[in-house]
């Protein structure tokens, strides 16, 4: 028999369960599913914002969009249209339900579990499909899913080595090639944003300029120290690099800017000695801005447009 088992509601960036359905089976099958789910709630923000993982007679399929994955279970012969037709479903149910602020900054895992009840219901219309809307426009889906057809984990691909899960790279179809990292398409620029990366460019060039008039300085004086040439080039480095991790999306993204914040601290506190107060603040204050705006941009999903 088709049908969905259970779902569950998830935040990408970090794996936190937001909400979950309920379910009461405990056979062996079900039980490694549950692991397949926890195992790729880590690996969510390596991922497609549309995949499917066949595990033998079960079925996990996933959409990520604005920051949450809607995972749900299914047995293998349920239909892969209605199937992300109900991932769709809850999709808008939940962004028109919470706030995306609310969800960014829970902290306690099933802090939305009141969720389970719309999961609940909408589980039980699509196991009937009898009862399902005749407005549900099918044709649309399976269009979508056509064009852009779900990359699929194989089993193979995810792996346990001391307990931790490990996806190789693979072949997203319909996309070509994705790395650990992909590059992922970034929520919109804001206006802080913008100041961020204009601040970010301009103290970028103040240290190349400095650097330079280092250099003019250290072949004029031999007792010039060539330590501070090469601050104020590291500065100069960590301020486009901030630029660029702004711009795009990679790998480890918000680690690698608090490290290039660190960075572009320490330049100043060697610098110190030919800068003065407020110029130290300036450059550090707008690292710090700049670090700030990098990890509020996040990557973005799919928007929910899927017209069914």
């Amino acid at each position: 028999m088709s049908m969905i088992l259970s779902a569950s509601v998830v935040r990408v960036r970090d794996g936190l369960p937001l909400s979950a359905s309920t379910d009461y089976d405990q056979s062996t099958g079900m039980q490694e599913c549950r692991k397949y789910f926890k195992m790729l709630s880590k690996k969510l923000s390596q991922l497609p914002d549309r995949c499917t993982l066949k595990t033998g007679q079960y079925n996990i399929n996933f959409i990520s969009s604005l920051g949450v994955s809607y995972m749900m279970l299914c047995t293998e012969n349920y239909p892969s249209v209605l199937a992300f037709c109900f991932l769709d479903e809850l999709q808008k149910e939940f962004i028109t339900t919470y706030n995306m602020m609310k969800t960014n900054t829970a902290v306690r895992p099933y802090c939305f579990i009141e969720f389970d009840n719309f999961i609940q219901r909408t589980k039980q219309r699509y196991n009937n499909t009898r009862s399902l809307s005749t407005k549900m426009n099918l044709a649309d889906m399976q269009t979508e899913i056509k064009l852009r057809p779900p990359y699929q984990i194989s089993l193979s691909e995810l792996g346990s080595s001391n307990g931790f899960a490990h996806l190789s790279v693979a072949e997203y179809k319909g996309t070509g090639k994705i790395s650990a990292a992909p590059h992922q398409r970034l929520e919109p620029v804001t206006l802080p944003g913008i100041v961020s990366f204009v601040l970010s460019l301009l103290c970028g060039a103040l240290n190349l300029i400095r650097g330079f008039h280092a250099i003019e300085s250290l072949l004029q004086n031999e007792g010039e120290d060539f330590s501070y040439v090469i601050a104020f080039f590291l500065g100069t480095a960590a301020c486009l690099y901030q630029c660029y991790l702004f711009v795009y999306y990679t790998g480890w993204r918000n680690a690698k800017s608090f490290l290039t914040f660190g960075l572009i601290c320490l330049c100043n506190m060697y610098l110190y000695e030919l800068r003065n107060l407020w110029q130290l603040f300036f450059h550090v204050t707008v690292g710090a801005f700049s670090t700030l705006q990098i990890r509020l941009r996040q990557p973005q999903g799919k928007s929910p447009d899927y017209n069914v």
